[in-house]
């Protein structure tokens, strides 16, 4: 992987990799578990079994110490947001899928790769082109928070200024 950008797969399809520190435990548990995933996408509880409930708890404001205001296309977004799907596939720590907002779909794998982790995620049934960027660059955001926390760091940008950046940059590339 020399991009760390996703890819469009179908019109409305995105999947990003990241090579990420193990073990794959560890990550699952960042997937699966409220507190772990708090720290890097959304808290919440999933009954990890096809068909359980999923619910994702957003706060975005929470993941960086700098002044971030949210863009105004994302207004509803603000403060705390809060999604509900239903688990479509759980095959742990390897496999793990949920609809999302009951619209679309992720799909997480994740392949040891020695003392790191190969993760996949693949989202798709996106409405339109605005989802589809809004969701890279929302992943690629989350995944870069992800990273940061597996390594000790913090981050020094704001999620949404992060995420603006980045959908921009999703415009270019995807939109051409």
């Amino acid at each position: 992987m020399t991009d760390d950008h996703g890819v469009r797969t179908a019109a409305d399809t995105v999947r990003i990799e990241r090579l990420l520190p193990g073990p794959i435990e560890r990550l699952w548990a960042y997937l699966t578990e409220s507190d772990k995933r708090a720290q890097w996408m959304a808290a919440g509880d999933m009954a990890l079994s096809p068909g359980g409930p999923v619910e994702l708890v957003f706060r975005h404001q929470d993941f960086a110490a700098v002044d971030d205001p949210v863009p105004e296309k994302y207004r509803s977004a603000s403060g705390e947001h809060r999604l509900r799907g239903r688990i479509t596939a759980c095959e742990p720590p390897h496999v793990l899928a949920y609809t999302w907002d009951a619209h679309s779909e992720v799909r997480f794998e994740l392949h040891p790769r020695g003392g790191q982790v190969l993760l996949e995620i693949t989202h798709t049934r996106l409405p339109d082109v605005d989802e589809v960027l809004s969701v890279s660059a929302g992943w690629h955001a989350h995944l870069a928070i992800l990273r940061a926390r597996l390594e000790g760091r913090s981050l020094t940008e704001g999620f949404w200024a992060l995420h603006t950046r980045l959908e921009a940059e999703y415009a270019a590339r995807l939109m051409g």
